[in-house]
């Protein structure tokens, strides 16, 4: 599969924690800025870009409890970190139980 069809299939079947975190930023929501769901970046796909700011957002489930995911989305952060991206990593149950949280969070962390 290639890259782009791989990015459909990832926005089709996006989690419920990516659809309520999209439904917050999407079409400028949050401070006017424009985000990409499932976008490519090198060889990686990240959950959510934001080019003005260079930002990744990246949404966690229990997957990313497992030591060989840990290895890899750390090795994968700092690969996009000395590439001058800003690499930001939520929870799951915290998108989804306390979007307002978020959205505070990301403006103290970008904005403050």
């Amino acid at each position: 599969m290639d890259a782009k069809s791989f990015r459909k299939e990832l926005r089709k079947n996006q989690t419920s924690a990516e659809t309520a975190f999209w439904n917050l930023v999407r079409a400028g929501h949050f401070h006017q800025l424009k985000f990409r769901r499932q976008h490519t970046i090198g060889r990686y796909t990240v959950d959510f870009y934001c080019p003005k700011l260079k930002l990744i957002i990246e949404l966690d489930g229990s997957v990313h409890d497992n030591l060989g995911q840990v290895l890899y989305d750390e090795h994968r952060e700092q690969v996009l970190k000395t590439q001058g991206y800003k690499v930001i990593r939520l929870e799951n149950d915290v998108v989804l139980n306390y979007p307002e949280t978020v959205l505070n969070y990301l403006e103290e962390l970008l904005f403050k």
